[in-house]
């Protein structure tokens, strides 16, 4: 159509233009913050180029030994100040028990991967509008831990001087750790701190206590961070203070997602919303 005239009251003509409709096509970052249903091929590559490039830049990471040494003692003298230094009694407790400790090896060494998988799997197949937002908090915080691993070298509590905690998966020929043994060679010894033991099992813990409907599946949400917390002191692989480290890294993750996607994952609608065919 053409442009509208209007007549003033002077008797002068004035062109209008015609109402211009909203373009409601949406843009390239409204897309990326929208949730969408999930592609198995691309999640799969994308999680596995995301673990090869954080290993790739874990190990990356300067062994700074020195400085990782005298970090430790820090974090172990201001836990004696703190009244919460009990990880070596802990760790010569536990290690007592032959059965006990073996199976916290293993459990440090395998829990951590497929526990956490399994979830992303779940929320893949039942929480599909969900998904997006969980799995872009865990990949931030473990973005914020590569941070920390560069930033502040930390040795693992089995590595101090003075053989005061005992480095169980030596002592009982287990393979629970990447930096023990065999396998020391393979991993950054002095990558300690944050602790992302702590920071996928409570990831994981949360995500299951917030969207599970089964009871006894929330509950084993909320132990599984707790087992993992004592599985990672009994084995003197690191500090409490390293789970705190932990806490604030996914703390950080889930602030960053309510961001950009403007809630938490768990409020979230469970299905993916139709996306409108652009014009």
């Amino acid at each position: 159509m053409g442009d509208t005239t209007v007549t003033r009251p002077e008797g002068r003509e004035e062109a209008v233009s015609p109402p211009v409709t909203e373009d409601r096509r949406p843009t390239a970052v409204r897309r990326l913050r929208t949730p969408r249903r999930p592609r198995l091929w691309f999640e799969i590559l994308l999680i596995a180029v995301s673990y090869w490039t954080y290993s790739l830049i874990r190990n990356a990471v300067p062994e700074q030994k020195t400085q990782a040494l005298r970090n430790t003692d820090w974090i172990w003298s201001a836990e004696h100040r703190l009244g919460i230094a009990v990880e070596q009694s802990i760790n010569h407790a536990v290690n007592s028990v032959t059965w006990l400790i073996i199976g916290m090896n293993y459990y440090y060494a395998t829990l951590h991967f497929v526990v956490t998988i399994g979830v992303l799997v779940w929320l893949y197949r039942s929480h599909p509008g969900r998904y997006a937002a969980a799995r872009f908090t865990l990949f931030i915080t473990t973005g914020v831990a590569l941070l920390g691993y560069y930033l502040y070298p930390l040795a693992p509590p089995r590595l101090m001087t003075g053989d005061r905690f005992i480095d169980t998966v030596q002592v009982h020929n287990t393979w629970g750790s990447m930096a023990s043994g065999d396998l020391k060679h393979m991993s950054n010894q002095y990558a300690a701190m944050p602790s992302m033991h702590i920071g996928w099992s409570l990831w994981c813990g949360l995500v299951l206590f917030a969207l599970a409907t089964i009871p006894w599946v929330r509950v084993l949400g909320l132990l599984y961070p707790a087992a993992t917390l004592v599985v990672i002191v009994a084995t003197a692989n690191h500090f409490w203070l390293d789970a705190v480290g932990g806490l604030l890294c996914l703390s950080f993750g889930f602030t960053v997602a309510r961001a950009w996607y403007g809630a938490l994952p768990h409020a979230l609608p469970r299905a993916v919303a139709l996306q409108p065919a652009e014009a």
